[in-house]
């Protein structure tokens, strides 16, 4: 059984962050990069791991009443990360491993992303994206994210444009209500693909 668990980077997991970050951005952040961000009280770094258990350990915890045993320690697959400014969440980083892409795990990664972005009782959440990632763009679209402006030849190794894209109402009712639905419909995309969020993951 294959388990899932988001969870706030440390400083032990750094030297596997820069290597996904190479292998997702080409080097986009060396390691002093993220310990600036592990500093910074205004930063959210999250990472989304796996691992997998046998059989017999997975029947055994069938029930969900604990977290599963480790045969191997968890591989980092997706990093996020937002800054607080103000009232506004800037997401500047969403990476998910190109093994473990299509899976809804980039899903899950930006739910929790806006989960810490109510948690800091931010207003509005925004970001850039390529506008030739057209999976990127329809999921931020699906989670409610308006095309905003360009940034022209944002992207230096191809000169391609930036959509920048907008959130707002992050402080409403509403909106918690609608992480909570979300949450539970990405949790069943999660199981009809194999995948279980460990009980000790991030809180939505």
């Amino acid at each position: 059984m294959r388990f899932l668990q988001i969870k706030h980077l440390a400083a032990e997991h750094l030297n596997s962050a820069v290597e996904l970050d190479r292998l997702c951005f080409g080097g986009l952040w060396a390691i002093e990069g993220y310990r600036r961000e592990l500093d910074s009280p205004n930063s959210d770094l999250l990472g989304l791991w796996t691992w997998e258990t046998d059989d017999c350990e997975s029947a055994q915890n069938r029930a969900g009443t604990e977290t599963p045993p480790l045969q191997i320690p968890p591989t980092l697959i997706g990093i996020g990360c937002l800054w607080a400014i103000l009232e506004e969440a800037h997401i500047i980083m969403l990476a998910i491993h190109p093994q473990f892409q299509g899976q809804g795990l980039g899903q899950a990664l930006l739910l929790a992303l806006l989960k810490s972005a109510c948690e800091r009782q931010l207003e509005r959440a925004t970001l850039e994206v390529r506008e030739s990632n057209l999976a990127a763009v329809y999921l931020y679209k699906k989670f409610g994210f308006k095309e905003a402006g360009r940034r022209k030849r944002y992207y230096e190794d191809t000169g391609e444009d930036a959509l920048v894209m907008w959130r707002s109402g992050l402080e409403k009712p509403e909106f918690q209500q609608y992480l909570t639905v979300e949450k539970r419909e990405m949790c069943d995309r999660l199981h009809q693909k194999n995948w279980h969020l460990a009980i000790d993951s991030f809180e939505f």
